[in-house]
């Protein structure tokens, strides 16, 4: 029964994901390193499922190792400058190659229809065009870039055409000019672009690693545009394949996609785990924080109560009504991470007798030890610093120890504020924890 309880629970965990992001547009960007990779029909098989949800898809793939390996044949050496290729006509030759090949696999992928797969009965119709319209980048420092191109303009409307016929878009880094020039342009720039011109809701760019911290090899979870700026001016050595991909991520964010994704591609599934579940397996970059901690709204009434509702059955809290939770809401603090309530609590004061009660504390099960509850401790000492409180009391049942480690004292009723007195519930036998806060 396990394998079956563990099934439901990840279904219905999906389920506001694959609602939210149906008839929703996303752009996937990834390398000519996943296409030579011998799982990449996983990634493929991902693509199709994505398009079965009702997603309307746009690929965009790069064609580095692939133009790499045409110049070692011919024996030419691969010229770059500033992480951008130097396209002279022999490389140029290479890029057409390339692109043409990784184009036409890519389409044979998601044509297939194998059945006891994810792609049976799939019927993916994939169009692929002249999307991309560039020029050149000219002559810079000296250097002459030749056949390297940039975007100059996508052309949105004929792909939202081709989305609206349920069809896959698919787009090679190559551009051409209004005079019939063909340009070699950076994968990267061009989803960046593409996702830009679409007002696409997701970028996704698929990445060789994970974006992690060279100060001690964590998994970066999410940042803000500021603080992934910040990273990369601390960490000006670190890998083009993280490098190239966070600043496309910022590009995209400061004009106007909400979120954007940079997930490891040699994780199988990774794709959907990003996309599906609540943590996600990647890191997220967003103009705005992720997780928010923030005074709480009516709105958030519901989430407060569903958060609480264990912990009042369990006797940890004192139960508590929509309606009262409603009077006092302006009390209330809230962690909201992307949609769900994680934690609240309460800072009730009362101003003239400069004192306030902490009630309500809680955090989900599923995010606690990782110092929420502190953050929300602290900011409750903000806001009674704002007040002018003197002492803050909390009546705890189940969790005395965790208020005496962070300075609470033990006290007795008889030290309560008349006011809190009167509010007392023999029946729960709180203990009566205060500190001095002035």
């Amino acid at each position: 029964m396990e394998p079956q309880k563990s099934f439901v629970s990840w279904f219905r965990d999906s389920s506001p994901y694959i609602h939210a992001h149906r008839n929703k547009t996303f752009v996937i960007f990834f390398g000519g390193e996943a296409v030579l990779a011998d799982d990449f029909d996983h990634h493929v098989h991902d693509f199709a499922l994505l398009n079965s949800l009702g997603i309307r898809l746009v690929l965009v793939h790069g064609i580095r190792p692939q133009i790499d390996q045409r110049l070692a044949k011919l024996d030419v050496p691969a010229r770059f400058h500033n992480n951008l290729r130097i396209t002279d006509d022999v490389a140029l030759q290479c890029v057409k190659e390339a692109a043409g090949l990784v184009r036409v696999e890519i389409e044979a992928l998601l044509s297939m229809g194998l059945a006891n797969s994810p792609m049976a009965g799939a019927k993916i119709k994939v169009a692929s065009g002249n999307f991309v319209v560039a020029k050149p980048i000219g002559v810079i420092d000296g250097i002459d870039y030749c056949h390297t191109g940039e975007v100059r303009r996508i052309d949105s409307a004929a792909i939202h055409q081709q989305l609206d016929q349920d069809n896959v878009v698919l787009i090679s880094p190559v551009g051409y000019s209004p005079s019939g020039e063909v340009f070699n342009l950076s994968a990267e720039q061009v989803a960046t672009a593409v996702s830009i011109a679409l007002k696409a809701e997701k970028l996704v760019l698929l990445t060789e690693q994970s974006c992690c911290n060279p100060d001690n090899g964590e998994q970066i979870q999410q940042m803000t545009t500021a603080e992934a700026d910040t990273f990369l001016q601390q960490h000006p050595g670190i890998s083009t394949s993280i490098s190239l991909p966070l600043k496309a991520a910022m590009q995209s964010c400061q004009s106007g996609i909400d979120r954007v994704h940079l997930i490891d591609r040699t994780i199988d599934g990774a794709l959907l785990l990003e996309l599906f579940s609540r943590d996600g397996i990647g890191t997220l970059i967003s103009s705005t924080a992720f997780e928010e901690l923030r005074p709480a709204t009516l709105n958030d009434i519901g989430g407060i109560l569903e958060l609480i509702k264990p912990l009042e059955q369990q006797g940890k809290l004192a139960k508590r009504s929509r309606e009262k939770i409603e009077m006092e809401i302006a009390d209330y603090i809230v962690i909201e991470r992307d949609g769900l309530i994680i934690g609240c609590t309460a800072l009730h004061p009362d101003v003239q007798n400069r004192f306030g009660a902490i009630a309500c504390l809680a955090v989900h099960p599923d995010y606690q030890g990782s110092a929420r509850g502190n953050r929300m401790l602290e900011y409750v000492y903000r806001r009674a610093g704002e007040l002018r409180l003197k002492k803050l009391f909390v009546l705890s049942t189940q969790t005395m120890h965790w208020f005496i480690e962070r300075g609470f004292l033990s006290s007795n009723i008889t030290d309560l504020p008349d006011q809190l007195k009167a509010l007392y519930n023999p029946q729960r036998n709180s203990k009566v924890l205060c500190k001095d806060i002035s």
